[in-house]
């Protein structure tokens, strides 16, 4: 298990993450703003609350909440989190956890289906955590859940290995135009410590699948991907989605750079693909090209500000650089750019 330790600690280094967790005063998440973002979504049972989505909880949100936990080296915070989490979703008999938890419902768990991101975001923040804090039950937690990762939603289709969305639903028979893919859920710079804990080359062919995919995915004027796309014969859109690169494509440039992915063509395709005429990253029509709605809040920015840095060192404006919550998965994709910015790119600052 020590070595095991070790290993996750130099792959986090590899990418762009740290092995002992950030300090108040250091590269990571700031005291003041973690518990600016706790204070407005972490309930007291350890669950993040989706304040744009009914106050529902997700597998996401809580993956997102035991990042933000480590990263602002909070490991109380961190077990809170997870307590709720693997009490609450992890119900599921292959090791994976149910993607929804409605506090208005009876039960809570409205959807037993599970969300393959949410998962890697579970499994990496525990893997991270356990290397940094020597907890080897958050890395027996980690290594179970990036088995049943490995064994259920990981698939070989089409010569091609791909992350199911979810268990149901998304591949032939569910669905004739299967597999259906979303190319968001790839979080990059999780995949090569799944390799660690569930040791399969499985897993750098997803990775590598995964950006041969987005680079060939240019729908419509603006040559962008779609949240949902048809795998089936020919890429398209896929059926019963809107075709959009809607607000799951907004976070893909954000995990490519987090990932240390260094294609600028990928990168500033992506970036003026998802930017309005004002210069405001905004949801896309793929069809028309058309803007659908813009993303003014500072949480959406800092991902084009992020991408300017790594591909042409521009400075963050002062508007990325501070942060204050606003909504759920905005705020949570803020402190994810200042996170790496500081750490990585201490120079756009």
């Amino acid at each position: 298990m020590k070595k095991l330790l070790n290993f996750i600690c130099v792959a986090s280094l590899a990418l762009a993450m740290v092995c002992q967790p950030a300090r108040a005063q250091g590269p990571g998440i700031s005291t003041k703003a973690w518990d600016a973002y706790k204070a407005k979504f972490l309930d007291a049972s350890g669950r993040i609350i989706d304040d744009a989505n009914g106050n529902i909880s997700h597998s996401e949100g809580q993956g997102y909440g035991l990042l933000l936990a480590y990263l602002a080296n909070s490991p109380a915070d961190f077990e809170q989190i997870w307590y709720f989490t693997r009490t609450e979703l992890l119900l599921r008999d292959d090791g994976l956890a149910v993607w929804k938890w409605d506090p208005a419902g009876t039960p809570h768990v409205t959807d037993a289906n599970n969300a393959s991101d949410g998962d890697l975001l579970i499994a990496y923040a525990l893997a991270l955590a356990g290397s940094a804090w020597n907890r080897s039950d958050y890395i027996e937690a980690a290594a179970k859940m990036a088995q049943a990762l490995l064994s259920h939603v990981v698939v070989s289709s089409g010569g091609r290995t791909l992350l199911l969305p979810g268990v149901k639903g998304f591949d032939a028979p569910d669905r004739k135009d299967g597999p259906i893919i979303n190319p968001s859920y790839w979080v990059y710079e999780a995949i090569p410590v799944m390799a660690l804990l569930a040791p399969s080359n499985a897993w750098q062919k997803l990775s590598d699948d995964g950006l041969s995919l987005l680079q060939s995915m240019q729908f419509g004027p603006r040559k962008l991907p779609a949240d949902w796309v048809s795998l089936n014969r020919m890429h398209s859109p896929a059926k019963g989605f809107d075709a959009e690169f809607g607000y799951n494509s907004v976070r893909i440039p954000l995990y490519l750079a987090r990932a240390g992915v260094s294609d600028k063509a990928l990168l500033s395709r992506l970036r003026q693909g998802m930017t309005d005429g004002a210069g405001v990253p905004a949801t896309i029509d793929l069809t028309s090209g058309n803007p659908k709605t813009p993303l003014t809040d500072a949480g959406y920015r800092i991902i084009n500000d992020v991408v300017a840095c790594v591909t042409e060192g521009t400075k963050l404006p002062e508007s990325s650089q501070q942060f204050v919550p606003s909504l759920y998965y905005p705020s949570t994709l803020h402190l994810l750019g200042l996170a790496f910015i500081g750490e990585k790119h201490p120079e756009c600052l």
